[in-house]
């Protein structure tokens, strides 16, 4: 392998113009996806490298973009993160990955350590729904933020997330098919517009398709939570034929209490999740649940922080993508017989 490889070397090999080459690997408009996949394959055979500093001052910009999520562990995110990276990889930028762990003033700290980082723009999975807004507000006019998954309570940056009202619609459609007259509920608190939302979907929805509400309770996106929301429902009284879970993590712990207090899933209640990540394939019974649609976020966000980062003006975006349903062991009448 040849040292010191250069752009001219480069664009040699792919057979296009220096210019076009820098374009490709920067991740700029006006280069196709073919274009792009075949420079970067040369630059990778050949073992060029940008030099991330030169280009910075040169472009100014760093072409690196900071996520923050709650949790990194929860699957769901682990998973969004994966599509965001490889989005931002297509597009010529690296991530910086940051964990607020749920809590707000660490949310503030990773803000004020990406600005500092100078890095071009924001993805974030806020804590909380009214007091992650200060922090975000004060992020730089030069530093786009998009917000991902959870909005916020006022409109002051960019949104890309789930419908979670049709979400909640497609999990209470298939309930009704089941023949589902009372439905219990676990979810989360008021911290979050995911948490607030479908709490409310959940009781317009049972309204609209006159199913009586059951034993209800709400804490966090957890296991725990949904062992904790377990013992409330059993403890409350006679389940419900079903209970709807406002998340995987949460449906998961909520079966495992279930069954170790002697309640069999379906056979003596159903249950549904929310998210649809590998979780609720490989726990049994699989989960029927709602898939977010996570490539497609991930891209839509992107494309939206990437557009902020080019100059992009216009009203604040507010894209919410549509969920699909997905059938699992949890609410199969046959599965319940067998």
């Amino acid at each position: 392998m040849k040292s010191n490889v250069t752009l001219s070397d480069v664009a040699a090999g792919a057979g296009v113009s220096i210019a076009t080459a820098s374009r490709a690997l920067a991740g700029k408009p006006r280069v196709s996806r073919e274009m792009v996949d075949r420079v970067r394959a040369v630059a990778a055979e050949l073992g060029y490298r940008v030099d991330p500093i030169a280009r910075a001052l040169r472009d100014g910009s760093s072409r690196l973009v900071g996520m923050i999520v709650p949790v990194i562990s929860i699957p769901f995110y682990a998973q969004l993160i994966d599509a965001v990276e490889e989005e931002l990889s297509r597009a010529g930028f690296e991530l910086l990955l940051a964990d607020s762990h749920g809590f707000v003033d660490e949310e503030v700290r990773r803000l004020r350590v990406l600005g500092d980082r100078r890095v071009d723009g924001i993805l974030i999975v806020s804590s909380d729904r009214t007091a992650s807004m200060p922090s975000i507000s004060n992020v730089p006019d030069d530093i786009p933020v998009v917000t991902v998954d959870r909005a916020l309570d006022k409109p002051i940056a960019d949104f890309v997330g789930v419908d979670n009202e049709l979400g909640i619609q497609l999990l209470f459609e298939h309930l009704v098919e089941q023949g589902v007259t009372s439905v219990g509920y676990a979810g989360t608190d008021d911290a979050t517009t995911s948490g607030v939302e479908r709490w409310q979907s959940f009781h317009r929805l049972a309204r609209r398709h006159d199913i009586e509400v059951g034993a209800t309770f709400r804490g966090e996106f957890s296991v725990e939570n949904g062992v904790a929301a377990a013992d409330h429902i059993l403890n409350a009284g006679p389940l419900p034929d079903a209970i709807i879970a406002g998340s995987d993590q949460i449906a998961v712990g909520l079966v495992s209490r279930l069954r170790e207090r002697g309640h069999d899933v379906p056979r003596d209640v159903l249950v549904t999740g929310f998210d649809g990540g590998e979780l609720s394939r490989v726990f049994w019974p699989t989960l029927t649940t709602v898939v977010q649609p996570l490539s497609s976020i991930a891209a839509d966000a992107v494309a939206v922080l990437v557009d902020r980062i080019q100059g992009g003006t216009g009203a604040l975006r507010r894209n919410r993508l549509a969920p699909e349903l997905q059938l699992g062991g949890s609410t199969s009448r046959e599965s319940a017989r067998d």
